[in-house]
């Protein structure tokens, strides 16, 4: 069986699963937030009663996120359900926000709090819980209704799906990072072209990526159509997951003789930065193709590009240079801020690098990455041409639908703003990187 197999026949208790059955899997973790958890809670009162408690309170994380520094009323509204919910469960992993609790993007703030474990599964109601599987464990998102049965039983009833393998061979280049590879092999396979299969990766030059590079590769298959991705744990993994929980887990792994729906292999050598034009992340072009592109912003931030390894890297191109288009900067999470402010390249903490800029520092939120309510920090309210190391680009996904995004790595975003055109990170990247 592949890793995928083996984890969904763990949690249904069979010796073996295929690509096809049907089966009952316990749930490990189900995450929720602000924006999907109201209507979840809703529908779980009406089928399971008024005063009906969830199957099991440590197992329910929710983190509001989205649309949460906002005067929008009806955005305000969602956290209060998520309080009072919270409050009638006496739910342990519930993270308000304006509170030294709040912890920021959900998907990057549940690896920080231990919940991405290795063999185990999760659901969540977003599309982009598929990056826990960075961490070796099975996740994907599921909508409302699914979620609300998950709260009253703790079980869902899930198809296997096939394994797709993409093996990067051979030492990543300097210039290149993660958010290359996923753009390369969704440019390759299409928006649809993983349709309910599970993306793995593999081979050395993913291997020897640390965990937030993983987790970009896996946070990005659903726009592929993926059910699921998802990496072999190894001692990074191990080690990553360790220094946060003592929870309980069971690393497992690709069996020797796993058949695979199909498998394509890549020269890492042959990498080059690749962007993705509006408005489509299929839309793919190499930095090459599309350099000297008119741009209006720069963004960078969400669960996708707003990692602490993204910004240490935005950082080595912005350092000391003169910004010509407007630039967000928006940490994943509460914890990456405070790091932004005391990791350092050339004596200069991350944080003071990008203000000396001139760049525009938000809170940790998924902010303008999903559009939001019109206050949303760092919103396209116009016709704006953005550069943006978020997931999606369809029209309107950042706000204005008469905006254009352009999809690209930290790297080519941070190059890009200081061009103030679409630009060659190689270009400007230091001598010694």
């Amino acid at each position: 069986m592949t890793l995928t197999e083996k984890i969904l026949a763990k949690a249904a208790k069979r010796t073996s699963v295929a690509p096809g059955d049907n089966v009952w899997v316990d749930v490990d973790i189900l995450l929720t937030h602000d924006v999907c958890g109201p209507p979840t809670i809703g529908i779980f009162k009406k089928q399971f009663g008024q005063d009906a408690k969830v199957w099991d309170k440590d197992k329910l994380v929710i983190i509001p996120d989205h649309y949460i520094f906002t005067s929008d009323k009806y955005a305000n509204r969602n956290i209060d359900i998520l309080r009072e919910f919270a409050k009638e469960q006496d739910l342990p992993h519930y993270y308000d926000v304006g509170t030294d609790r709040y912890k920021g993007v959900c998907h990057a703030a549940m690896p920080e709090e231990g919940f991405t474990r290795p063999g185990q599964v999760l659901f969540g109601t977003d599309s982009h819980t598929c990056t826990a599987g960075a961490f070796g464990q099975f996740a994907t998102g599921i909508g409302n209704t699914d979620a609300a049965f998950i709260l009253g039983t703790g079980k869902l009833w899930v198809k296997v799906p096939p394994t797709m393998k993409f093996i990067f061979e051979g030492e990543i280049p300097p210039y290149i990072m993660a958010k290359d590879l996923i753009l390369q092999i969704i440019g390759d396979i299409g928006v649809d072209g993983a349709t309910y299969r599970a993306m793995e990766f593999a081979g050395d030059g993913v291997m020897n990526m640390d965990m937030e590079g993983r987790m970009t590769l896996t946070n990005m298959v659903i726009e592929g159509g993926g059910k699921n991705g998802v990496i072999e744990p190894d001692q990074t993994t191990l080690d990553y997951v360790n220094a946060r929980t003592n929870a309980p887990f069971e690393p497992l792994f690709n069996d020797a003789n796993a058949a695979y729906h199909s498998v394509r292999v890549y020269k890492s050598k042959d990498l080059q930065p690749m962007v993705d034009k509006p408005h489509s992340p299929d839309n793919k072009a190499t930095v090459q193709e599309v350099k000297n592109t008119p741009l209006s912003r720069a963004y960078i931030g969400s669960c996708t590009g707003g990692k602490l390894s993204d910004f240490q890297a935005a950082a080595q191109i912005i350092n000391g240079n003169e910004l010509r288009i407007p630039t967000y900067i928006v940490p994943a999470t509460t914890l990456i801020k405070q790091q932004l402010k005391t990791e350092t390249i050339d004596g200069k903490t991350l944080w003071s690098i990008f203000e000396d800029a001139g760049c525009h520092m938000g809170e940790a939120s998924c902010a303008a990455c999903l559009g939001g309510p019109s206050d949303t920090f760092g919103r396209l309210n116009g016709e704006e041409v953005c550069i943006s190391t978020t997931n999606r680009n369809f029209p309107g996904r950042m706000g204005s639908k008469k905006s254009a995004v352009y999809l690209a790595s930290p790297y080519t975003v941070a190059a890009s703003a200081v061009q103030g055109t679409i630009a060659d990170p190689r270009d400007y990247l230091p001598v010694t990187v």
